[in-house]
């Protein structure tokens, strides 16, 4: 018999068992737009699911974020929506709050950069950064329209790249390479509004000495060694390369005040990075308050890689000269999310936003998704609505769903809803699985913790799939709707279903809160996951389907959609597609898929393998020795796991899909011209 005693051994408890108390932060929103899922990806997600786990564990966390209200993009919106600037940043604060709670992002509170906490804070920093003489005066040459009547700052302002020729860059910094510039280092610069060439004229602004900082900041970046070893490099690469002096104002009417300036505002970024601490003076109600808080805890800044520059350089120096707000242990940096392969791009149609993503889909699909497809890295990931298809039928619904609904339907079914008691069962016909079982569900919560503890979410993820999995191969191998008196097996699956729940609740709390009702048990602590508390004799609720199939029609309406967002490409672009003539020498089904198949083509000098959902259309036995067209200079791509290093092209009519092939036999590897 299996010993089922509840305790995990030796109490292994997490890494951060004792950290105390933490801050978690994830970039301020612009107030100029919907959320989209590359926002989602890289920053409030990851932030999100390790605040979850934290607060499980028991730590005292404050998690926040809030919308960046001031600064060019703002008023350039406000002007072209004929709006007041703050009537403005009010709609998409208020808009943003209630699309990340659709989504589950629990923030302790969602404040903004125009309020009265952080205009007073930023001013504060001002007069002791001016006080420690870091900042001083210099006369600039500004653009300034003509047309328009005004000075250009920043994203008034659009030209090309100084270091990598990036074309419509805007002036404070490229986005391609992340590069800060200094006021008229840009090139062919133009009006961001009316497209003229701005003439130049003569301006006093304000600036912070970072220069003067360089060997603080290297030295904090040298002894702090939870950050990303890839971006500190680079990071300490500019600092070796010398900083430049960092123009903190702005000739606009839109921003925080600079103190004894006329007609003076702060650059956005500079009030921006306070924005952090100045949100959590309005949450713990005084300044004091919030910096005993903040300077007991671990503190985390979750960003995209576009912006490590604001955050390694511009807040971080704040921080140290200032001595108020300690700097963050940790910044964790993930790259871009794309979209088939493709830029996020609005202005082509080529985007999903969170609002209508959530429209169609549960919230607990997105997170899911794009967890498993996200690495802690720099590295873009890309959103293919195929393969998200996929992981949510293949993982979710035949994988978690299948077994909690399965194990809870059976209880209800043969045993009124009552999990029954292992000691009944007159014999155990697999006592070596079941422990095995048992000892998963004693180590899985450790296990699965130390990799959320180190952003690897992703592997997190896999692991508590992997333990799902083994949850279904016990109850499938023990068959209690045939063998009526396997109550051992019943009462182990019912806690597998409690370990399941807890382990899911940073990724799916939505979910996780379903399974929480169907088994009539509150929410409980993170390493409770590895205890068997669940009862003989406790009543749990009827079962109901945790997740629902994502059909084929809507990935259909996903891809016409984009399908329809085109823009028309010229020869030379045409022409930087390798399309040739391949023959298909091996083909098999992929494992857990109905639709895609494994191809080996032979594209003349080499075998690529393909990866293409041709198996509704083919068998895969009668596409060996066909010819066939690919493109074989595309970027690999996974799917189930497995590369596709070419793409099979296919004419697709209502539902039918038809593979291009040669109307006379020319030869493998064959170009198209």
């Amino acid at each position: 018999m299996v010993a089922f005693d509840d305790k995990i051994p030796g109490r292994v408890k997490s890494s951060l068992a004792k950290a105390g108390n933490v801050v978690i932060t994830s970039a301020l929103p612009y107030a100029n737009g919907e959320i989209h899922l590359g926002h989602i990806t890289s920053t409030y997600l990851p932030a999100d699911i390790l605040a979850r786990y934290l607060r499980s564990t028991g730590h005292r966390v404050l998690f926040l974020c809030g919308s960046d209200d001031y600064g060019t993009p703002i008023l350039i919106k406000a002007e072209q929506e004929n709006k007041k600037p703050e009537d403005y940043v009010k709609f998409w604060n208020e808009r943003d709050q209630k699309d990340f709670k659709k989504l589950g992002i629990s923030f302790d509170i969602f404040h903004k950069t125009s309020s009265e906490e952080n205009i007073k804070l930023a001013q504060h920093f001002f007069d002791v950064l001016g006080r420690k003489g870091f900042i001083f005066k210099k006369t600039v040459s500004q653009p300034y329209c003509e047309y328009d009547k005004k000075f250009l700052p920043d994203r008034y302002v659009k030209g090309t790249c100084p270091y990598c020729n990036a074309e419509e860059q805007y002036s404070d910094g490229c986005e391609k390479c992340g590069r800060v510039f200094e006021p008229g280092e840009i090139k062919n610069e133009h009006c961001a509004l009316c497209k003229r060439t701005p003439v130049r004229k003569k301006s006093e602004h304000c600036f912070l000495r970072l220069s003067a900082f360089s060997d603080e900041l290297r030295d904090w970046l040298l002894t702090n060694n939870n950050l990303q070893a890839d971006v500190k490099n680079y990071v300490l690469k500019w600092i070796d390369e010398g900083l430049k002096e960092w123009d903190i104002t702005r000739d606009i009417p839109w921003g925080v005040p600079v103190p004894n300036e006329n007609n003076k505002v702060f650059y956005g970024w500079f009030d921006n990075a306070i924005g952090y601490a100045s949100t959590a003076i309005k949450y713990f109600g005084g300044a004091e308050k919030a910096k005993q808080f903040w300077n007991s805890s671990k503190i985390y800044h979750y960003i995209g890689k576009d912006i490590v520059y604001h955050h390694y350089l511009f807040m971080t120096a704040i921080r140290l000269i200032t001595n108020e707000f300690k700097a963050p242990d940790y910044i964790p940096t993930r790259g871009y999310l794309l979209l088939q392969g493709k830029k996020f791009s609005k202005s082509r149609g080529w985007y999903i936003s969170l609002e209508d993503f959530l429209n169609e889909f549960p919230p607990d699909y997105l997170r899911f998704y794009l967890s498993s497809i996200t690495t802690y890295s720099q590295h873009d990931v890309n959103f293919d609505w195929l393969e998200f298809q996929a992981k949510i039928n293949n993982e979710l619904v035949a994988n978690i769903g299948n077994f909690v609904n399965r194990t809870l339907t059976f209880i209800n079914t043969k045993f009124g809803g009552v999990v029954p008691d292992p000691e009944d069962t007159l014999e155990t016909r697999s006592a070596e699985l079941e422990n095995e079982l048992v000892d998963k569900i004693k180590c899985i919560a450790v296990s699965v913790g130390k990799d959320i503890e180190s952003n690897s979410h992703d592997r997190a993820l896999k692991k508590i799939l992997e333990f799902s999995s083994a949850c279904n191969y016990y109850l499938q191998l023990e068959e209690p709707w045939k063998n009526k008196n396997n109550k051992t097996c019943l009462y182990v699956c019912a806690n597998a279903c409690r370990t399941l729940s807890i382990l899911l609740a940073p990724f799916l709390p939505f979910a996780s809160e379903k399974i929480n009702n169907m088994l009539n048990v509150k929410t409980a602590d993170w390493l409770s996951a590895s205890e068997l508390k669940i009862k003989p004799g406790h009543k749990i609720n009827a079962a109901e389907i945790l997740f629902n199939k994502v059909e084929d029609g809507s990935i259909r309406k996903r891809l016409e959609k984009l399908g329809g967002a085109k823009e028309l490409l010229n020869i030379e672009d045409f022409q930087k597609l390798d399309i040739r003539i391949g023959k298909v020498t091996s083909a098999e089904n992929v494992p857990k898929s109905e639709k895609l198949l494994k191809l080996m083509v032979d594209i003349g000098n080499e075998t690529r393998q393909c990866i293409a959902g041709m198996a509704k259309f083919y068998k895969a036995q009668d596409l060996i020795g066909k010819n066939v067209v690919v493109v074989v200079n595309l970027k690999p791509v996974k799917f189930m796991g497995l590369e596709s290093q070419c793409m099979m092209l296919a004419a697709e009519k209502d539902g039918s899909v038809v593979l291009l092939k040669p109307d006379k036999d020319v030869g493998t590897g064959a170009l198209i011209r």
